[in-house]
């Protein structure tokens, strides 16, 4: 069906018939008598109709199981390769999480070997001092007093003589160092 409208303000519908309408229309006039009913299918006919069935079943399930296992093998596949690329994240992170915890602990020992290194320095200088002044005591004292002592990387050990007179005061003292072990 179609509506056509024109400028002078007129308007025409035209209505369009179906083929199966039209045909029957040509049939009426043409006295053409309608086509025979179908028969009902015989024995033979349902059979195979059954056994067509069957068969196109049968292919249709076979066709189909074809597919699922074509898509389970590519599912396989893929979950395979997610699992190598994220066993490949885990060891790139885990490597890169030991390389800073290789980082902090020798950056931590550094800071260590400084902190000893700076106390032994101190003690030396203490050690020196000490040295120079027993020298020079020992030079002016006609050997009244006589020590030596004895470092090692835990402790400083002196042991000190002071001769007064007839006596003998002998100082002995180990200082250790705190030093982490």
């Amino acid at each position: 069906m179609g509506i056509q409208c024109f400028k002078d303000g007129r308007v025409r519908q035209s209505i369009r018939e179906d083929d199966e309408t039209t045909l029957l229309r040509q049939m009426e006039r043409e006295k053409i008598p309608p086509p025979p009913k179908p028969k009902p299918p015989t024995d033979k006919a349902l059979a195979a109709k059954k056994i067509q069935s069957w068969w196109w079943g049968t292919l249709v399930r076979c066709t189909l199981l074809h597919a699922t296992l074509r898509a389970l093998i590519i599912q396989c596949w893929w979950r395979q390769v997610l699992a190598r690329l994220q066993a490949k994240r885990q060891r790139v992170a885990l490597e890169l999480c030991a390389r800073q915890l290789w980082a902090a602990v020798r950056l931590q020992s550094w800071v260590r070997m400084w902190h000893v290194r700076q106390r032994y320095c101190r003690l030396f200088n203490a050690v020196h001092v000490i040295q120079f002044y027993w020298r020079w005591r020992s030079c002016h004292t006609h050997r009244f007093f006589h020590g030596s002592y004895e470092l090692t990387t835990s402790q400083l050990s002196l042991e000190l003589d002071i001769f007064l007179g007839s006596q003998i005061c002998r100082i002995t003292d180990c200082i250790p160092f705190p030093i982490k072990n």
